[in-house]
């Protein structure tokens, strides 16, 4: 004699209805790890919406102006940083350069390479990056070739 649900077996040794299942099966964490009519309760059961200003994990948004303010703070560490730097090396030196020649401040000088050099590296690399951008957008407007 078989179990059958809705039917109650008679009494007889080594007849047993299987354990009813447990839900949500214990141990799991993932929603695919459960049985498929406790992941439809799951779905089926309404998640409150996140506060406003606050992701779904809890954490406040950010926000444009929360990173304005942060780069504010980054640009006056550095600018305090750029102060001290200039102060500590102010002893003039002589420049000499294709035949002209002058006095300046030691720190104005090596800002002044440090520029040249950030020059340097930033005009061909934005070439580039217009290059790309027009090729993306000629390659992006022709028809598909299969």
């Amino acid at each position: 004699m078989t179990y059958q649900p809705g039917i109650e077996p008679p009494n007889q040794p080594g007849i047993h209805p299987p354990p009813a299942p447990a839900y949500p099966p214990t141990g799991a964490a993932n929603p695919a790890d459960l049985g498929p009519a406790t992941r439809s309760a799951q779905q089926a059961a309404p998640t409150e919406p996140a506060p406003a200003g606050l992701t779904s994990q809890g954490r406040v948004r950010p926000t444009r102006v929360s990173a304005l303010w942060i780069g504010f703070i980054v640009a006056a560490l550095l600018l305090i940083a750029l102060l001290i730097f200039i102060a500590q090396n102010s002893k003039p030196v002589t420049i000499r350069y294709l035949g002209f020649d002058g006095h300046i401040s030691l720190a104005i000088a090596l800002l002044l390479a440090a520029v040249g050099g950030i020059l340097l590296v930033a005009i061909p690399g934005t070439a580039r990056i217009i290059q790309l951008r027009r090729a993306l957008k000629k390659n992006a407007a022709a028809p598909a070739k299969r």
